[in-house]
């Protein structure tokens, strides 16, 4: 068990007074995969990762991680993974070269093996040619590439990534997964938070969280095909603001929503509804110019798993 999961989290729990961050959440990550943790701010991934690593105590639950008791030997854990917060960690005043120097003595490599790390990392990252750089001056990409150099520099046989890729450019955070990638193949095992719905397509397992609660587990294409409840239509009109209102405001369908500059119908036997759909687009002179049952996107099944269990709270706390 230890050597094919990574991770093992059972019923976790953890209350701040008489509010729960997190609420028995339960999933495992095998060795080696990348593993997306999904969910609105809020929604308890940074309380799981700080229980993960031993920095925050369960109130109820157990865990692993690597083997090792999530309570009892977080400092076992802690020397054996990396991790990477939302703000980089990195210091602004030291350059390239200082940083990764910093971090080396933090995590008690040194010597030749240093030398041999930082030439690693700065080839990984495409920072040959900037370790003189201050770490103020490089970009947003830059800064992020650096971070996860940071995080790796030990060699860790795990990595914790939280929302590493919000504010980054579309470019920098696709080079930025094709790193995770590469790390992967090398038997790293990466645990991932994102609010990102196309990243959640580049991991091998996901969980969505919600409201402290799991709400949905499984690879991306299990999810796609197990989870969602109901179908998913997709409308190419004319004025999809207009539409979107319009289709809102009908009360008919579980969840209108717009998809660049198409819509996005959920709900119940939409075939039936497709002489409906027409007739309300058409009152407001709206040119329609497809309609189509469609497979429903990674996006389609987050939003569709978050309203359940939102039904589900309302129903819980009205009993």
């Amino acid at each position: 068990m230890q050597n094919e999961y990574s991770v093992v989290a059972e019923e976790l729990a953890k209350t701040f007074g008489d509010f729960t961050a997190v609420d028995h959440v339960s999933f495992q990550i095998r060795t080696g995969e990348i593993f997306g943790f999904l969910g609105p701010n809020g929604s308890g991934k940074t309380t799981t990762i700080r229980m993960l690593l031993g920095l925050l105590s369960p109130t109820e639950g157990t865990g692993t991680v690597l083997g090792y008791d999530i309570v009892k030997q977080s400092e076992k854990i802690r020397k054996r993974i990396g991790y990477m917060s939302q703000q980089f960690s990195l210091y602004n005043d030291l350059t390239v070269s200082e940083n990764l120097n910093f971090y080396g003595g933090t995590y008690g490599v040194g010597g030749q093996r240093l030398r041999e790390r930082k030439q690693y990392i700065l080839e990984m990252a495409n920072l040959k040619g900037r370790e003189r750089e201050m770490t103020k001056n490089l970009s947003g990409g830059w800064k992020q590439r650096l971070a996860l150099g940071t995080a790796i520099l030990h060699e860790p046989e795990m990595l914790f990534l939280d929302e590493p890729t919000a504010g980054v450019d579309p470019i920098s955070r696709r080079a930025f997964w094709d790193l995770l990638y590469e790390l992967s193949h090398q038997g790293t095992t990466i645990f991932v938070t994102t609010h990102y719905l196309d990243e959640a397509e580049h991991c091998q397992s996901l969980a969505f969280i919600h409201l402290g609660r799991i709400v949905a587990r499984g690879t991306p294409q299990e999810i796609k095909e197990t989870i969602m409840k109901g179908e998913v239509m997709e409308i190419d009109c004319a004025d999809p603001d207009v539409a979107l209102s319009t289709l809102r405001d009908s009360s008919l369908f579980d969840e209108v929503a717009l998809y660049g500059a198409l819509i996005h119908v959920v709900g119940q036997d939409l075939e039936t509804h497709r002489s409906t759909i027409g007739q309300l687009l058409r009152e407001q002179a709206l040119e329609v110019r497809s309609m189509d049952i469609i497979a429903p996107s990674l996006e389609d099944v987050f939003i569709s798993s978050i309203k359940e269990e939102d039904r589900k709270v309302r129903e819980e706390k009205a009993s």
